[in-house]
């Protein structure tokens, strides 16, 4: 998430209530994900095994529970309880509605037909024809480009599902990111695609996904991709140019798919891959497995 203009540090400091370590000037551009971090912007970390990650990282100000040596050319904010500053930052910044109000601040392009049962949020933008079949929810700050077909039932822009453990409860990282459908996409019945937690779930321009589809907050689908039926998809996966993904494919957070790759129904990903096709739990090489098969059915 990009602030609307730049803040400085002592500025963030003090509407959290935290100590900070580096020049009352510094300037916070935003807030970020540690998978998606970038210069300027604020990344949190509250326990010592990812200390080294978070401030390795892109993102030049940490959000940190306990003040550490800082790098060269960054800066610290030490809270004791980086998770909630975190949300506080984020929800200061940018205001969460959750349609308790109807704002609709809503930009509609020429030629687009949306069912009077559909339901749009706040900060809405919608391109040129586009179809919008009955209950469709699309929430707030989505953005849905030209020539785009969303079936009923299916939910953009819901909230990530992201999540820690507190006092024997779970307490939500609030997502203030959004959705963004490139133009020709279609999709299906029954598909939710979460909204980022600070930054955008995109789907690429000419991906087709077909019904009750999963996509994980801050998820990048490629362009021209083909994803059937029941595919499930964690957050922050980065999904290349047509890729092809069949029925039930699981893909674990964090992960990248190469342009041009086919995975086969049932494929489980929990690693990176380069192009190619793959099958199984593990995502094995197909043509390994058929291999494998053959001397398995030639033992005697």
């Amino acid at each position: 998430m990009r602030f609307h203009s730049p803040q400085k540090l002592k500025t963030i400091a003090d509407l959290i209530g935290s100590a900070f370590v580096g020049p009352e000037d510094f300037e916070v551009l935003g807030t970020n994900e540690i998978h998606m971090v970038k210069p300027g912007d604020i990344v949190f970390v509250n326990h010592p095994k990812y200390y080294d990650k978070a401030l390795n990282s892109a993102a030049t100000i940490i959000l940190i529970d306990k003040e550490v040596d800082c790098p060269e050319g960054k800066a610290l904010l030490v809270s004791d309880d980086p998770f909630r500053d975190f949300n506080k930052i984020n929800t200061h910044f940018t205001r969460i509605y959750n349609f308790t109000e109807e704002l609709h601040d809503v930009e509609i392009g020429e030629g687009t037909k949306i069912h009077s049962s559909a339901v749009i949020g706040n900060n809405v933008k919608i391109g040129k024809n586009t179809l919008i079949f009955p209950n469709v929810v699309i929430g707030d700050r989505t953005e849905i480009g030209d020539n785009v077909i969303i079936q009923s039932n299916t939910v953009l822009g819901g909230d990530a599902f992201y999540y820690r453990k507190l006092n024997g409860n779970f307490d939500r990282l609030i997502s203030v990111g959004n959705v963004i459908i490139e133009n020709n996409v279609e999709i299906g019945n029954g598909c939710t695609i979460d909204r980022g937690v600070t930054d955008s779930t995109i789907i690429g321009e000419g991906s087709v996904l077909d019904n009750q589809i999963q996509i994980g907050h801050d998820t990048v689908i490629g362009k021209k991709c083909l994803i059937a039926s029941q595919v499930g998809i964690a957050g922050c996966c980065i999904i290349g140019d047509e890729v092809t993904l069949w029925g039930q494919v699981g893909i674990a957070s964090g992960n990248k798919i190469e342009s041009g790759s086919v995975l086969l129904g049932k494929t489980g990903v929990n690693r990176d891959l380069e192009k190619g096709t793959y099958i199984g739990m593990f995502a094995e090489d197909f043509k390994t497995y058929l291999k494998k098969e053959v001397k398995l059915r030639n033992l005697k």
